[in-house]
């Protein structure tokens, strides 16, 4: 869809707030995914002379549906006593809430005539939004515009947001470190319990071998015992996961109201919520790695319990 953007200030009595403008045609503006959600309530079309806020920056100006808003627009017009800025007052149709806290506090919508009538800007500066199903692979869909438009400025959701993908990305690597780690402790918590644990059935295991049990079935005994612990472990954190992870903003609601602190701050994070996904691969990927590195962590005690002396063993026991 075609669209447009420019700056202004809002006015509302002696509160001033410098914002970005983004016009669109009156029945492209419902085409919005901020426009179709819950969240969204008002008029979907951008009819002249209204504009559509946020819900936070309602909010924080006192304001409410159906209420005026002058803005004050960077372009000018001739006066009797020279030249002012543009000022024009709108009504507000319609209240908007992306969850991007950022986003939420300085983006205003308008009809895009209105915005190129105050900004005094022609329709050939106008450009254009694509949007696709997949915001995840939206790299390679770049790439293709780049070459069907290799003459045009070509940007994206990500390009616009980099400082936060960036402490994102950062963010996600410290926490698969800190993954390693914990599966790193867990295994060798597994090498001390079985051998805690070969230690105490030494008695038992010697009476089995000299009852003719071979050393392989005591070496499967004890990495049986190995890797039910990993496997049991592995599901019952990837259950624990998920729910923590579904219920992760009520969790956060209920430590910051409990102890009276800020979790997930919006203005560092710019996000209303604390998000989350789940990744079946990533969950399935991390699932085999734990349960692979507990099984092979459990070897050297079963190997040591197949390897102890049966005479020795009874003899001090």
């Amino acid at each position: 869809m075609l669209s447009n953007n420019g700056e202004a200030i809002l006015i509302k009595e002696k509160f001033t707030k410098g914002v970005m403008l983004r016009g669109y045609k009156k029945d492209d503006f419902k085409k919005l995914e901020i426009v179709e959600n819950e969240n969204f309530s008002g008029e979907k079309i951008l009819k002249k002379e209204t504009i559509s806020i946020s819900k936070e920056m309602a909010y924080n100006l006192n304001l409410k549906l159906g209420d005026k808003l002058s803005m004050i627009f960077p372009s000018s017009e001739s006066t009797l006593i020279g030249l002012f800025p543009k000022q024009k007052t709108f009504q507000i149709n319609s209240l908007y809430s992306s969850g991007f806290n950022d986003f939420d506090n300085n983006i205003v919508f308008l009809n895009i005539d209105d915005l190129e009538n105050q900004l005094s800007l022609k329709q050939n500066s106008r450009f254009l939004e694509i949007y696709f199903k997949d915001p995840n692979n939206i790299n390679n869909f770049k790439n293709n515009l780049v070459q069907i438009y290799p003459t045009k400025l070509i940007y994206t959701w990500s390009d616009l947001n980099k400082p936060l993908f960036s402490a994102l990305k950062v963010e996600r690597n410290v926490m698969f470190i800190i993954l390693s780690l914990i599966i790193i402790v867990a295994a060798f918590n597994i090498i001390s319990g079985l051998t805690i644990l070969v230690k105490n059935k030494t008695r038992e295991i010697a009476i089995l071998k000299s009852i003719g049990v071979k050393n392989n079935s005591i070496k499967k005994i004890f990495f049986l015992v190995g890797f039910i612990i990993g496997t049991s472990a592995t599901f019952f954190g990837v259950f624990l996961g998920v729910v923590f992870s579904i219920y992760i903003e009520n969790i956060r609601q209920f430590i910051s109201s409990l102890f009276n602190i800020s979790l997930f701050p919006e203005e560092i994070y710019f996000l209303s919520k604390m998000p989350y996904e789940i990744d079946p691969k990533s969950i399935f990927l991390i699932s085999i790695c734990s349960i692979i590195s507990t099984s092979l962590v459990s070897l050297f005690p079963a190997i040591k319990a197949s390897k102890l002396d049966t005479i020795k063993s009874l003899k001090y026991e």
